[in-house]
């Protein structure tokens, strides 16, 4: 199975800041994914041409089954609220996506802590760090039905407060604990990789610089698994975003008992440059 995570950033080109759904389109073709995690969501926003990224998205990789969450309900700057849970097709909105070429027994979503007070931040070439409010945080998971078996697949955008988003990492996994296994936790943690091992607990798939996609220093996007499986993967930059797509093509073929303590005890692969 072939498991995609990316931060599209609402589905914009760095060398004009532009949104083209037939890029987007494009980058979905080519990643082949069979289950899509998206992250930075634009659903019916002015930025992104009105457009609906998931349905693009579905449309682009064949996706049988598809579920967007909004996390924030409204346009930037104008009605930016947190997303209830009760908003309409047609409302404007930003949150994750999931997609799947496999059918989905069921879905899942889980809103994490919200950070109740502003928090000071030293953005690049700042001297002094300036007060900002996190955007609410939101998960969505589906358990699909793969030719292997069902397996849980999970998606989510943590906070970059480092010492929040542990905790938000921390309440989706208790969340998850009853989920089907296996599972897959994707998305932008905003954590690197051995932190994200740590809090969560559950086995990287992946490691590969993701951030920033023309020079990536610094992994932010992850597959985590819970029990560990075999798997392939690579970071790829595409023609949208500041983050690199993180590709993973994981094996679900069952195994015996003895395999899957081998798979368990692997080391986790090296860091390596994204592709």
């Amino acid at each position: 199975m072939r498991l995609v995570s990316f931060n599209i950033l609402n589905g914009r080109t760095l060398h004009d800041h532009a949104v083209d759904t037939r890029v987007l389109a494009e980058a979905i073709r080519a990643l082949e994914p069979d289950v899509l995690a998206l992250q930075e969501v634009d659903r019916n926003q002015h930025r992104s041409g009105r457009a609906d990224l998931t349905a693009v998205a579905a449309e682009a990789m064949g996706a049988v089954d598809h579920r967007f969450v909004a996390a924030l309900a409204g346009s930037p700057g104008a009605t930016w609220t947190a997303a209830t849970g009760r908003e309409q097709p047609e409302d404007a909105a930003y949150g994750i996506a999931l997609l799947s070429r496999y059918e989905v027994a069921g879905w899942e979503v889980v809103r994490l802590p919200v950070l109740p007070t502003r928090v000071p931040v030293r953005f690049p070439g700042q001297v002094r760090p300036t007060l900002v409010r996190d955007e609410p945080r939101v998960a969505v998971a589906g358990s699909m039905r793969t030719p292997d078996g069902e397996v849980t697949v999970a998606t989510t955008h943590l906070s970059f407060v480092r010492w929040w988003n542990g905790r938000q990492l921390a309440h989706l996994v208790r969340a998850l604990s009853g989920a089907r296994r296996p599972l897959l936790l994707t998305g932008d943690l905003n954590m690197d990789l051995g932190r994200a091992e740590r809090v969560s607990g559950l086995r990287a798939l992946a490691a590969h610089p993701t951030f920033p996609a023309d020079a990536p220093v610094e992994q932010l996007d992850h597959v985590l698994a819970d029990p560990a499986l075999p798997a392939r993967s690579t970071a790829r930059q595409m023609a949208l975003s500041d983050h690199r797509a993180l590709v993973v093509d994981v094996d679900l073929a069952p195994q015996d008992p003895g395999q899957r303590e081998v798979s368990r005890r692997r080391p986790a692969p090296r860091r390596t440059r994204g592709g």
